[in-house]
């Protein structure tokens, strides 16, 4: 049986600051609205926190008491649907990588896409991370023993599945969130080595960032943002300044992506207090400058600038040790950046040139990618009023996307086809529209 204190049903009523008296009052009220009467007290709520079960009835008193949909319970999951925030975010802290964990894989459960949590609270998470401890690695717990070999196979699996092409995503997407459910389980349940434990928090870590990536090129924000906030708890967990540094980046990413510049510069500025490798810091500065750049006040040109000299100067000096989740960094992922930049500085002329650029310079096997700066060179060409060219350079983004499944990429074609149909007499302009309405 759990601890009373650490059950997920007093730690949700603990994070609304809600007395035992109070939740047995939201759960008789739910059950008057349907014109029942439950016998609900302080003594069955104990039992509750126990172990033991209520029924699905009163499970759904519980979520409505607490103040979430009904729909979020699933009878047969209890205690594990039950949410253990009051706005989606696990604080940061020294047992906080678990909790962070079931929190994602709750939120992938698709019940959770109603917390919404906002850029203040992101902001404060990245503050806390930068001035947090060297380390935060939990004590092991006294469960079964968990072996250096599985452990092995964990981390070699984890990184074959992810080495496989953006079109395989549809199949390999369902294996990586069970791994990082099962390494889960591990961290919470298993006995390990203290070696062991910062392997399993850092597999954890690199799983959440790919979990997270699929969920946001698919356009679930809530169960991306959940997983790269579940991976920063553990490479905090690790101790992996840039691990965590680029996980913020990743949330920084996703905020610039919802058009919320404050936030994403905000925790861009927290992230670069902590990251070392050059990559990392490299990755981090265009990220900067991309959002400093796409705010409206252009008094921030300057710091737009320094931020694409930082990332150059640290682009020459990357070596061969660099982090795999930043080792695809570039010269043509700084072009690019460094062109949509200064394209939204009104610098379109040499904007253009430096992503046409880096287009030519990517590899093939960065093909998600090759659609999203296919996408920018034709809004690139929009705004040198060349319809033509940046109709052929769409299509071919769209065209892309769908063949690999990248929706995010076809996204950013589809944001552009308002800004083609003031051209719908030039060549390629009807093509492209009639293809994107198919």
């Amino acid at each position: 049986m759990q601890e009373t204190t650490r059950h997920p049903l007093a730690l949700a009523r603990l994070a609304l600051g809600m007395t035992m008296e109070e939740l047995v009052s939201g759960i008789r009220a739910a059950a008057a609205q349907r014109g029942l009467r439950s016998g609900t007290d302080v003594a069955r709520v104990r039992k509750w926190q126990r172990g033991i079960k209520p029924n699905e009835e009163s499970q759904i008193y519980i979520a409505e008491a607490l103040g979430w949909p009904a729909d979020i319970v699933r009878a047969d999951d209890w205690p594990n649907w039950l949410p253990l925030t009051a706005d989606g975010l696990v604080p940061l802290g020294p047992h906080s990588s678990v909790p962070a964990l079931r929190e994602a894989l709750r939120t992938a459960m698709d019940r959770r896409t109603f917390f919404t949590i906002s850029g203040a609270t992101l902001s404060a998470l990245a503050a806390d991370w930068a001035a947090g401890p060297t380390s935060a690695l939990a004590q092991a717990r006294d469960g079964r023993p968990v072996g250096e070999d599985f452990v092995a196979f964990l981390e070699n699996t984890t990184q074959q599945l992810a080495s496989h092409t953006i079109e395989q995503r549809q199949h390999t997407a369902t294996l990586l969130e069970a791994h990082l459910s099962t390494v889960t389980e591990l961290l919470e349940h298993g006995r390990y080595t203290p070696a062991l434990g910062l392997r399993l928090h850092t597999l954890a870590a690199s799983l959440s960032q790919t979990v997270a990536w699929h969920r946001f090129d698919e356009g679930r924000h809530t169960h991306a943002s959940q997983n790269w906030i579940a991976g920063l708890h553990n490479a905090h967990a690790a101790g992996d300044h840039d691990l965590g540094a680029g996980l913020l980046g990743d949330l920084a990413y996703q905020a610039a992506w919802r058009n919320d510049h404050t936030t994403a510069t905000n925790i861009l500025n927290y992230a670069l207090t902590r990251a070392q490798n050059p990559a990392a810091r490299c990755l981090l500065q265009l990220r900067l400058a991309r959002t400093l750049a796409a705010q409206s006040d252009r008094s921030e040109r300057r710091a737009v600038l320094r931020a694409l000299a930082a990332a150059e100067k640290h682009l020459s000096d990357v070596g061969a040790d660099r982090p795999a989740w930043c080792a695809w960094v570039s010269e043509a992922d700084l072009a690019v950046d460094s062109g949509q930049a200064l394209l939204d500085l009104g610098d379109i002329g040499r904007a253009h040139r430096l992503i046409t650029e880096g287009e030519g310079l990517l590899p093939p096997a960065r093909d998600k990618t090759r659609g999203v700066f296919l996408a920018y060179r034709a809004a690139s060409y929009l705004d040198l009023k060349e319809p033509e060219p940046a109709a052929a350079a769409a299509t071919e983004s769209l065209l892309l996307a769908r063949r690999i499944g990248a929706p995010r990429c076809a996204q950013l074609v589809d944001d552009l086809l308002p800004r083609f149909r003031h051209y719908q007499g030039a060549q390629n302009v009807p093509e492209l529209l009639e293809l994107a309405a198919a």
